[in-house]
């Protein structure tokens, strides 16, 4: 029949259809028939969009950054997003009549670029190039909070800032600046090696001079330990002779005291003996000698009688003129030894 068409809408997206003014069906996913000339149907994706964005601002030290990155949201109030925007199609559920719902995409990245504008006004060029995860971060919660995107009735589920990077000639200074300070980093890296290298060194000497001054320790030590020995076995071997002397002195005393003492005995002997002799002869020493003379004569031995003769005569020689005394007489004294020994 003339003027009557028919729709098929997905399931992400919400139909509207009004006639005469009024809403007739409205959901997710519809089919009917409508009648075109009183119809008017407006069709709103309520699946989540992906927009991606790229705009310029300033950092708090007036350096022009780009900031490029993507949002995605999801319409949760069709009827309130038709309300504010003509999403009427006609025909086909994607052929709009207008470019409204180009508008709404349009709308969240101007948002979004107002308030990323906010947080990078306060940040240093460095800070702000750092920092795409905090600022997107705070972006997204101030959306989810923003009124304006209530009144659109559209969610904001997430917000990634892809790249913050300022113009060519301060990137090549960044870059020359970043490079510069990673090339002393390396020269200090060096350095350090170097120095823990030489440092090292150094605490190896040191681990080597003490060990050599630890072992001289050792040796001096052992040195004065065997001169203390040494020292001990002289002064004990010194005792052992001072008491060896010592033994020594008292055993000449000793025997001195004996040899003493012997020789006050053999003189207290002798003195004894000498006494006892004296006491036997002294009463020979009172007799006569001639009486003596006469009791030897009584032997009859005929030397005895010679010598005694001769005796007498050298007694009176003062009264001898003159003595012949005979070769015969004198041989005969000293044959007669020898025949006595026959």
């Amino acid at each position: 029949m003339l003027g009557i068409r028919y729709l098929k809408a997905g399931p992400t997206q919400y139909v509207i259809h009004y006639q005469n003014g009024q809403i007739k069906h409205a959901g997710a996913g519809l089919t009917f028939f409508y009648y075109e000339p009183s119809s008017s149907i407006a069709v709103v994706p309520i699946g989540s969009a992906d927009v991606p964005f790229i705009f310029n601002e300033v950092t708090a030290d007036y350096q022009q950054i780009t900031v490029q990155g993507e949002l995605t949201y999801r319409v949760t109030d069709p009827q309130l997003v038709a309300s504010t925007l003509d999403f009427s199609v006609r025909g086909a559920v994607n052929r709009y009549i207008s470019q409204d719902p180009d508008k709404l995409s349009q709308r969240l990245v101007n948002l979004a670029q107002v308030l990323t504008r906010a947080e990078v006004q306060v940040k240093s060029l460095r800070a702000a190039i750092q920092a795409s995860d905090e600022i997107a971060d705070a972006v997204l919660s101030k959306l989810a909070e923003n009124p304006a995107l209530k009144a659109l009735g559209v969610e904001m589920l997430t917000l990634a800032i892809l790249e913050i990077k300022p113009i060519p000639e301060i990137a090549r200074a960044l870059e020359a600046e970043s490079r510069e300070a990673l090339l002393r980093q390396a020269d200090q890296a060096i350095y350090d090696r170097r120095n823990a290298a030489v440092e090292q060194e150094r605490r190896i000497k040191e681990n080597e001079l003490n060990t050599e001054i630890a072992v001289e320790e050792k040796k001096r030590q052992i040195r004065e330990t065997k001169v203390e020995a040494d020292l001990a076995v002289e002064t004990k071997q010194q005792q052992i002779r001072e008491a060896q002397l010592s033994g020594q002195i008292r055993l000449e005393d000793e025997r001195k005291r004996l040899v003493a003492a012997q020789a006050d005995n053999a003189r207290a002997q002798a003195d004894a003996q000498s006494y006892a002799i004296e006491a036997s002869l002294r009463p020979l020493s009172q007799i006569d000698p001639s009486l003596l003379e006469v009791l030897a004569v009584q032997s009859a031995e005929p030397r005895l009688m010679v010598s005694m003769a001769l005796k007498e005569i050298a007694r009176n020689a003062s009264k001898i003129g003159q003595l012949n005394i005979s070769p015969d007489l004198l041989e005969a004294l000293m044959r007669e030894p020898a025949a006595s020994g026959r």
